[in-house]
């Protein structure tokens, strides 16, 4: 299948008015490449890598991307965007050059473009994220490297709600403990526990997908005879007691089960959380401890939180 490139160069005011128009013209999705990111200050306190090339960003202002299918109605489709985005100006939203360009792309090349942007990144004191095309040598001798190939469904393992999960999990896990994974993905946090010495780890996401790239990335690190990797809603039907519970998961979702994960947890077990928005920490953090926990840790990362909790 052939993708048509539309790219829009306006501004930071613009981005989310734009978006929008964009997602209800057909788009799943859009790519933003702002020049205020080559100046943003990122923390680096367990050397984290951050490679961003100048070329892929422009001299000023933002240029959003989205990819829409070639089609016979692909012209009136890019009108009406125009359109719509134009109309903004309505609103007093500055569009800055507002330069409205179209390009195509080839599925095979848009499949695989993304690469360029994924290379090895140490995320904590022992664990660094590599992926499986990068040719990586460890620094350490105790440094532990865990290999993925997200593919186009999951992220890269280093994102700061992952970061922040498997930071709390070095600290955490012990050797010979049993850990639950709630709302696996990619499988990254099971990867890491097993790599940490737990003896037993149970994997669980509602989605197939997910839960194949999980087994999948668990081979592929070799710890597939310790992580179990299961189709599950939650903590449905799962009986402890176990050391460890991690979710990397939306904070309602936290909510919703964290009785059960209290439940299944031996007498001062850990319940690692994360996937929690700034707005969102003090709510989770009340639940956590109505639901019978004691909050160890709290941790921040740019506009996410997590949390170490203990059953009392």
């Amino acid at each position: 299948m052939k993708w048509s490139e539309l790219s829009i160069h306006t501004t930071q005011e613009a981005v989310e008015p734009i978006s929008n128009i964009l997602h209800e013209a057909g788009a799943s999705g859009v790519v933003i490449e702002d020049q205020m990111d080559l100046l943003k200050e990122r923390e680096s306190v367990y050397g984290e890598i951050y490679h961003l090339n100048s070329d892929d960003y422009p001299d000023e202002g933002v240029i959003i991307k989205a990819y829409l299918p070639v089609n016979s109605f692909l012209g009136e489709t890019v009108e009406e965007i125009k359109e719509a985005v134009n109309n903004l100006l309505i609103h007093d939203i500055d569009l800055g050059k507002n330069d409205i360009s179209i390009s195509e792309v080839n599925e095979e090349e848009w499949a695989t473009a993304w690469k360029k942007y994924y290379h090895p990144v140490k995320i904590s004191e022992r664990f660094t994220i590599v992926p499986t095309w990068e040719t990586y040598t460890p620094v350490h001798s105790d440094e532990l490297i865990i290999e993925l190939d997200p593919g186009m469904a999951f992220g890269t393992g280093t994102h700061p709600t992952t970061v922040l999960c498997i930071q709390a999990l070095e600290r955490s896990v012990k050797v010979n403990d049993t850990v639950v994974d709630v709302g696996t993905g990619s499988g990254v946090l099971s990867i890491a526990s097993a790599m940490l010495g737990a003896k037993h780890v149970q994997a669980m996401d509602l989605d197939p997908v997910a839960v194949d790239a999980a087994r999948l990335n668990t081979k592929l690190n070799k710890v597939h005879e310790t992580v179990t990797v299961t189709q599950n809603n939650l903590l449905n039907g799962i009986e402890g007691p176990v050391d460890v519970v991690v979710a990397n998961i939306l904070a309602e979702v936290i909510l919703r089960f964290a009785g059960d994960a209290n439940q299944i947890l031996k007498q001062d077990g850990l319940f690692i959380t994360s996937g929690i928005i700034l707005n969102k920490k003090a709510e989770v953090r009340n639940g956590l401890i109505e639901a019978g926990f004691e909050i160890e840790e709290t941790v921040v990362m740019e506009d996410w939180v997590a949390f170490i909790a203990r059953k009392k």
